[in-house]
């Protein structure tokens, strides 16, 4: 049986980038139990909630939501159970010290399935301002606006 290859992608959190500024990206390892990963391939899971913690020198991703495997038995996993991330010593190292002193906390961006294993991307977010999200959402709204006109003018 040949080995999965490429990126595919279980669950994304498109209310980060809406909810905050990302300003830097990495790519994690997860641990997880044999029905989370049954669980997760078959494309259920939510990063709505989701946030990232450090605790005694490791990252915790902390309130994801990957619901029971429904063919598992007494040996199932809790839903919103805290998941170990597997990270660089490196990696760790500047994950604390951003978050202890400039404010930023850590969030799940993105779940997906690289070459056969689940990886979790996660970013460095630092809060917008209601301001900043109005802001964002009319120059999106601009540029589809000006790509909308660009592409009727060229018929």
């Amino acid at each position: 049986m040949p080995r999965e290859t490429g990126r595919k992608l279980v669950a994304q959190n498109k209310r980060a980038r809406h909810d905050f500024h990302i300003e830097d990206t990495f790519e994690a390892g997860l641990v997880l139990m044999g029905t989370e990963v049954k669980s997760l391939r078959a494309g259920r899971a939510s990063l709505a909630d989701g946030y990232a913690q450090v605790k005694d020198d490791e990252v915790w991703l902390m309130n994801v939501h990957i619901p029971e495997y429904h063919m598992g038995t007494w040996t199932n996993h809790a839903a919103r159970r805290p998941r170990k991330l597997l990270l660089h010593r490196k990696e760790i190292d500047k994950l604390i010290g951003k978050t202890k002193e400039s404010g930023l906390t850590i969030v799940p961006l993105a779940l997906y399935f690289s070459d056969g294993k689940a990886k979790v991307e996660i970013g460095l977010a630092r809060g917008k301002k209601t301001w900043d999200k109005r802001h964002d959402l009319a120059e999106k709204q601009a540029t589809r606006e000006m790509a909308r006109a660009l592409r009727h003018r060229n018929r």
